[in-house]
Order: structure tokens, then sequence, then C-alpha cells
């Protein structure tokens, strides 16, 4: 079995181009929905393939590359029209950084908005390998009835709804064709030192020979070939197909591109099904993969195939299928018979942006869903679990808003458990602005032994990240040596709450004197008197709030840089430039800084103003004040919050 991944923008066709290649010549074609993910197993010519079509939302794109792991080539199926091309950028990323042969089908050629020409130039803006165009469209009246293949040199007429016809090459498209065929050798001579000695001597090369040239030079990835054609219409459909059967690699292509030599498998997605658990679907990179047998450190449970097919106890090299009752098993993991390995990093995804703390709507389902929150962050790796650190709450990163509604439907689907979302806060944070000396005297008599702790100390402001810092300069034993760590500590204690509500950072505190009974003095009083001293002098010394702010790098295609600068200064961030991209043709890495607490707008902004093709990555850099109204509303609110 042959395996290819569909990937495109949506809108481009995708179920189309799927479904018209599976009904080709399988009348009963076997399909699995699962998630993002549709896998359908057809028959052409003896062979088996089976295709997996990848939903065309933005966010999926950052989530294409497990689907990559499994295939032995990649379909980017795009839209007639130049002014669309940047929306197949994310695709044409992921398919490089997996390092993955592609074929380019543009789709609904019945409706072109602009000139084939046109639309290669456009894509080639986004792909460090030329694409070479493998077809012509033949006109007539203005609309494209056929197409001309530039390899064989014969000219195909679209029939509505079955194959092509061959018919004789219109005389009104023999100069175009020659120079569209004059260009596409040149290409491939590029990388075929034979091709371009014949070419040299203008010797004109068979035709069989060319069509070696073709599937070496795509299956080595030197080129990207370009089909035409209209998946509704079953136009073009014929010729692709024929394409990938004789120039996509087999699945020992596919092993040697991940680097595995004992593996035996790649699980490339899963999920958790009710009465199954997590079924990971598989693709078999050697024998071994049966029932029973060892994969990935325990014994495989079970084995079913694509629509259902249960009763599966093998995988031949090559073949899709779905485990079940394997728990050792995750997505995105190389399988060897004794373990588990990571994959490339091209697979693993962007880093997910959207945040989100989780809450069960009812208190019962607490135990409940944070055992169900395990359980989907090990069968999705695109989901990153944590703790929200201020409410103490399951945090969920996610891909964006389709993927946070599959992860809730899944919730409430296969576990039962209803949720509630909010965006967390970010971690202010507040200071002091001047010095201030305090003293407190802590006295409490109440029957037996009484509490006693005078303290006086002096507040500084401390520099930007330095944190808390305590020193004493007590003289003459007016503190005794070992009631000063109890000092610090209540100081300590002080800085979990300040004047504004949120924690404090970045003071010195001197312990300067101080008295102490030798009865009634103890370490709890003194340390009493140190958190009290410091709360008082706190008021007094100016509070400030903090913000933090990070350090934004957006992936963004270079049409849409100049964009960057007005969003980020509407989100109050501050540009610090961008440089292009020096792994990825026509894309930028724009850098900022942004308040933490923009992040939610950024990721909404930032889907709007490049129609989703941009992702971005953040890092803490430093914490910066905050002032006037803006301080006043955040205290307020948190505080609002807290009652």
């Amino acid at each position: 079995m042959r395996c290819i991944t569909v990937l495109g923008p949506s809108q481009s066709g995708k179920t189309e181009l799927v479904r018209a290649l599976a009904a080709l010549e399988d009348g009963h074609p076997r399909s699995e929905t699962a998630g993002h993910l549709n896998l359908t197993r057809f028959g052409f010519m003896g062979e088996d393939w089976c295709a997996i079509d990848v939903a065309g939302g933005p966010e999926f794109a950052r989530m294409g590359g497990a689907a990559l792991l499994a295939a032995d080539a990649a379909v980017l199926c795009v839209a007639p029209d130049p002014d669309e091309a940047v929306l197949a950028a994310p695709w044409l990323r992921a398919v490089e950084a997996a390092n993955l042969p592609c074929f380019l089908f543009i789709n609904r050629m019945d409706m072109p908005k602009g000139r084939v020409r046109d639309i290669v130039a456009a894509l080639q803006t986004y792909s460090g390998h030329p694409i070479v165009l493998r077809q012509i469209p033949i006109r007539e009246g203005g609309e494209i009835v056929g197409a001309v293949d530039l390899i064989s040199e014969r000219a195909w007429r679209y029939r509505e709804g079955q194959s092509s016809q061959l018919i004789e090459m219109p005389k009104s498209e023999a100069d175009r064709e020659h120079e569209a065929r004059a260009e596409l050798l040149e290409q491939m001579s590029d990388y075929d030192d034979a091709l371009l000695e014949e070419l040299i001597e203008d010797r004109e090369p068979a035709t069989g020979a060319l069509f070696e040239i073709a599937r070496r030079e795509t299956q080595d990835r030197a080129v990207i070939p370009a089909f035409l054609g209209s998946a509704s219409h079953k136009n073009g459909i014929h010729r692709l197909m024929k394409a990938l059967r004789h120039e996509a690699p087999d699945v020992s292509a596919l092993k040697a591109r991940l680097g595995a030599d004992k593996a035996l498998a790649v699980g490339f997605h899963a999920q958790i099904r009710k009465h199954l658990g997590k079924c990971v679907m598989l693709r078999a990179l050697d024998g071994g993969v049966a029932a029973g047998k060892q994969l990935g450190g325990d014994g495989l449970g079970g084995l079913a195939g694509l629509g259902g097919k249960a009763g599966l106890d093998h995988l031949e090299p090559g073949e899709v299928g779905i485990s079940v009752k394997s728990d050792q098993l995750d997505s995105g993991r190389i399988f060897t018979a004794a373990a588990a390995e990571p994959v490339p990093d091209w697979a693993k995804g962007c880093p997910p942006p959207l945040a989100r703390i989780v809450t069960p709507a009812h208190e019962r389902d607490e135990v409940r869903l944070s055992a169900a929150l395990s359980r989907l962050a090990e069968a999705d790796p695109m989901l990153r679990l944590g703790q929200d650190p201020l409410s103490g709450h399951a945090l969920l990163n996610l891909q964006g808003v389709m993927h946070e509604r599959q992860t809730l439907a899944t919730l409430a689907d296969d576990f039962g458990i209803e949720v509630a979302t909010e965006v967390p806060d970010p971690r202010y944070l507040e200071t002091i602005s001047s010095s201030t000396e305090e003293h407190y005297r802590h006295r409490k008599q109440s029957g037996g032994a009484g509490q006693f702790a005078d303290v006086a100390i002096t507040v500084r402001p401390a520099g930007r990240g330095d944190g808390f810092q305590f020193e004493e300069v007590v003289k003459g034993g007016a503190v005794p040596r070992n009631y000063i760590p109890a000092v610090e500590e209540g100081a300590r204690e002080a800085l979990d709450k300040g004047p504004l509500g949120f924690p404090v950072t970045d003071l010195a505190v001197t312990l300067t004197d101080g008295k102490h009974h030798s009865v009634d003095s103890s370490d709890f009083a003194f340390r009493t008197a140190g958190r009290m001293a410091l709360r008082e002098a706190l008021t007094k010394a100016g509070p400030v709030l903090l913000q933090p702010i990070e350090r934004v790098s957006i992936h963004v295609p270079s049409v849409y840089s100049g964009a960057m600068v007005s969003m980020i200064s509407s989100l109050k961030g501050q540009v610090l430039g961008f440089d292009g991209d020096p792994d990825f043709r026509g894309w930028d890495i724009f850098r900022a800084l942004l308040p933490a607490s923009a992040e939610e707008d950024l990721v909404m902004a930032l889907g709007s103003a490049t129609q989703g093709t941009a992702w971005h990555e953040t890092e803490f850099d430093h914490y910066e004040e905050i002032y006037g109204k803006e301080a006043e509303r955040i205290s307020r609110e948190h505080a609002t919050a807290d009652a």
C-alpha cells in the first residue's frame, strides 16, 4: 500500500479530489474520519492506496506535519487564483520541512481566475524547489476544455464525469506547447546531465527516458510537478493518479526519510473513542506489526482496518490500520518492538498559541476531568496540558478555535464531562518606587506565655529582576541571631500579596534594630512582626504594578510583514524588526515585544491580518511598570475576581 497526504487551504477542493481519485476504479472505497483527518482506502490498477485528507483550516496547517509522518508523497491542492497563492504557503512550508515528494494539483480549472503561468509563479514565491508545469490547458472560446501533457505531447479533451479523450494536438496550442515543453525540459536538465547534453546537441529526448527522469527528480524532491484539472467534474484526475502511481515512492523511502532503521511502525494520529479508549492510527514500516507481538515496548492488543473493518491480525509493510487496547502507543511516535521514539521536529507542529483554563461544570467531575485531560494529551501531541499558576486549574494550550471545539466535543461526547473555559490572566506583580522605614512591635498576652517581638526595617527598591533581598545590620544583640531568620521568613510571607493585590518583587529589606523579651519572644512572634512590618511599609513605599512583557517571534509570509507594524502598535507592543526566514522561501520572522495581556488579541489579530497563514511563538522577556488608569483597572478587576 502506498499512502498520500492531501493538503491545501479551505475551499480548494481537497475532499472532492480524494473522492474523485478513489472513484477512478474502486467502487467501494473505505473511509475513516478521525478529528481533522479523513482516511480513504482505495484501489488503482491493482495496487492499494490510502489518501489522508487534512482539514483545510489555517490552524490545521500548523498540525499538518503529523499527517505527513505516514505519507510517501503529498498532493497539494490549490485554487486557480494567483491572489490566493499565499493561502498555500503554510502547506508548502510543511511539505518542505518534511522533505517529502510533492505533487501540485491546480483544481477547479473550469473556473480559473488567472493564467496558469501566473498561478505557478505566485506559488513559486513560497517554494524552495522549482515548480514545473507538466500540463498546459487547451482553451476554446475562453473556456478550458482539456490539457496537453508536456512530456508525452499528447492532448486530452475533458469529458464531464468521465476519463478524458485523446485528441489530436490543436494547431492553436502548438506554439504555446513547444514553448512550455522547452521550458520544462530546461528545468529538468538542471538535475540531469544526460538530458542537458541532449538539449545542447539539439537532439530530441526519448519520451520514456523523460518520464524516468521526471520520476527520479520528483522522488528526489528536486522539483514539484504541477498538474491541472477539476475534481468535481473528474477532469485531470486520471493523469494525476497515473503520475502518483509512477512517481510516488513506496514505504521504504519513508522509513529512510525518518531515519529509523529498526522501526516497525509510525503513529500519526490518535483518538479517544467511547468503549474502545485510545485508538492510534498506525502505518506499518516493516513486517512484524501484528496483534500480540511487541510494539512500542509491549504487546499490541489488537488491530482494526479503515472503515471499521474488525478482526485484522497484522499489517503488511506500508499498510494503514488502527491499534486498540494498546495504551503504550501514542500519536507522534516512531515504534520499534522495544520502544517508542520521538518524531522529527517538523512533525511536532507549531507551538499552540491559544491558552484556556478548563474547569468542570459540575464539582463531582473534578477527578474525572483531570484523568480525561491527561488521556487527551497522550492522544493529541498538538495539545499541551499544564497548570495555571494563579488558579491552580488545568491549563490547555491549543492550536486554535477549531482545535478547541474538537477537544471540548471529545470531553463531552466520549467522557461525558461538561466544562467551562476562560482565558488565563497574565501573572501581574507589584513592586515599590521609593524607600521607607518601618517600626513594628508585636505584643500579645493571653494567660500563659505571651508573644513579644519588636523590629525596625528599611525597605528600598531593587533592580528589575533582582527579586527579594534580605540583610541585617543589627548591633548589640537587639534581635538575637536565632530570631533573624524568622524575621526574614515573615517578610517573605508578606510578599504573597501587596497593597495592589498581587505578589511583590524587586525590593530589598534591611533589619536595622529591634527588641526582644527573654520569656515572651519566639520564632513565631518575630515572624509575625517581620510580616506585619513589611506589609505596612509596602503601602508607604509607592506600590507600582508590573506587567509581564513577552518577546514574540511571528513567522509570517513576506507579503504581510508590513501589516505587522500597525498590528503590533495597536496591541501596545514594540517592534524590534524582521528578517527573511533562512529556511523557508517567501517567509519573514517578525520580532516584537508585547504585553502578555495582549497575547489572546494577538492570536485573533494575526489570523485576521494574514488570512490565518502566520503563527507565533513567545518567551518571557521582562517585567515593566504600568501606571494610571490602566493599573487602576487591572487592580480593580483583580479585587472583584477575588471577592
